[in-house]
């Protein structure tokens, strides 16, 4: 769905002329209304950043995607939302799909955010990605059993996988991916696949997933790369050792790659401060902003030239997947109905 045309603009004009100190004769302080699904501590150092850069105030309010997806619409055209900032393309999309965004044309966007990690159209824009990997316990499977999504459909690991529901919009968001890549057929007999070898019936984060598999309940799950990081960073003991059970398997190397989805955001269709609001997006993708949301969170920067701090740098390198993002919520109503098909609940 498109959302409403506005006038053209010119983005960041604003904040440049603040940072320049030009600042605008008998105008109020500028301000940007951002609404976010993001719950990271470290997000508090984005929006101060931003207005130390550029004097522009943030005022966020924050809750669950879904519901501020719902606030959005129901506030119409009247909404003081600025900017929608949420983790999943999938995500993303549902908003783009209610007409919620508007495009933001940006140079500097345009060539700090690689294309595979924003909309075609620039309705939203990825600033930090997240690598769904396969983790084992290599007591129970050698890690070479599992080198791509398509092992784990190996009827040789019946019965050891966890996972968590198909309804999790980070697993609609790998099928969607797998389906733009393998085609419906080939995605659902993978799924039908997994579902065989279930340890147990679906439930849980990706957190629970880990600690199951390093407990050995099961032998393998998918999960993101930094729930690991975090159980391996914790005070509790317990996570420590379930970090240091686990084994990390960057999927299917030298060929599609490892699935990516990202952390984004876009400009609202009906953003009352539609310069501010391109100029924070423009903020997200510099060199400040990549980092902290790295350090913070330890998602991995968008933008390639941002060094990874050492727990990220830790994992080290691998090949992700460059499907552009936007196929996840284009393919999420056959990735539901691929899962309802295999049985994967």
């Amino acid at each position: 769905m498109t959302a409403p045309s506005k006038p053209p603009f010119k983005p960041g004009l604003l904040a440049l002329a603040l940072v320049a100190g030009l600042g605008l004769p008998g105008a109020m302080a500028a301000e940007v209304n951002v609404y976010s699904a993001r719950h990271y501590d470290s997000d508090r150092d984005l929006y101060d950043g931003f207005r130390e850069a550029t004097g522009i105030r943030v005022n966020v309010i924050e809750a669950g995607g879904d519901a501020l997806i719902a606030r959005m619409k129901a506030e119409g055209r009247n909404s003081p939302a600025d900017v929608f900032l949420t983790v999943d393309a999938g995500n993303l999309w549902r908003a783009q799909s209610e007409g919620l965004f508007q495009p933001a044309h940006s140079r500097l966007l345009s060539e700090r955010i690689p294309a595979h990690l924003r909309h075609p159209e620039d309705y939203w824009f990825g600033f930090s990605t997240r690598a769904r990997a396969i983790f084992v316990n290599p007591a129970k499977i050698d890690p070479a059993r599992v080198a791509s999504y398509a092992d784990l459909a190996d009827p040789g690991l019946k019965g050891q996988l966890c996972m968590r529901t198909s309804g999790a919009i980070y697993n609609l968001s790998l099928m969607g991916a797998l389906i733009e890549r393998w085609g419906v057929e080939k995605a659902e007999a993978w799924a039908k696949g997994v579902v065989a070898n279930f340890a147990r019936e679906p439930q849980g984060n990706d957190t629970s997933q880990l600690k199951s598999v390093a407990s050995g309940e099961c032998g393998a799950t998918i999960a993101n790369h930094y729930y690991f990081i975090r159980l391996g960073a914790s005070n509790d003991e317990g996570d420590r050792a379930a970090a240091d059970a686990l084994r990390l398997v960057w999927p299917d190397q030298g060929g599609q790659g490892t699935h990516l989805n990202i952390s984004g955001g876009g400009v609202l269709a009906s953003a009352p401060h539609r310069a501010e609001a391109v100029a924070f997006l423009e903020y997200l993708a510099g060199d400040a902003a990549q980092a902290i949301v790295s350090e913070g969170n330890y998602e991995f920067p968008a933008v390639a030239a941002v060094p990874r701090p050492p727990a990220l740098a830790a994992l080290g390198p691998f090949e992700a997947d460059t499907v552009n993002v936007a196929v996840y919520g284009e393919n999420q109503a056959r990735a539901q109905e691929i899962y309802d098909r295999a049985g994967w609940r």
